[in-house]
């Protein structure tokens, strides 16, 4: 699968995703501080599911109809961080 972190989405994830099979564009390396819209263009036009930990981005893409490989939401509690990535790539993997 193609992923693509937004600046929110904790970066052990993106190193985690990273050790697998799968890509993983991080937003942090391409274009530090894109709006939210050139995210979800660049999600759209790499296919690519998003990753992030805004809940902003439900609705940008629900509003905006249009069509979106996918969006995954990343809410840990304070004390579960440490193993973000872990939980998230095991998800994936499932």
């Amino acid at each position: 699968m193609r992923f693509l972190a937004d600046e929110s989405c904790d970066y052990a994830v993106v190193r985690a995703l990273s050790r697998t099979s799968h890509e993983v564009l991080a937003v942090a390396d391409l274009s530090p501080g894109a709006s939210d819209e050139w995210v979800i263009e660049l999600a759209l036009r790499e296919r690519c599911i998003l990753l992030t930990e805004d809940k902003d981005f439900g609705q940008f893409v629900h509003a905006s109809g249009a069509r979106f490989v996918g969006v995954i939401l990343v809410r840990f509690p304070a004390d579960a961080r440490s193993h973000i990535g872990e939980v998230v790539a095991e998800l994936v993997e499932r």
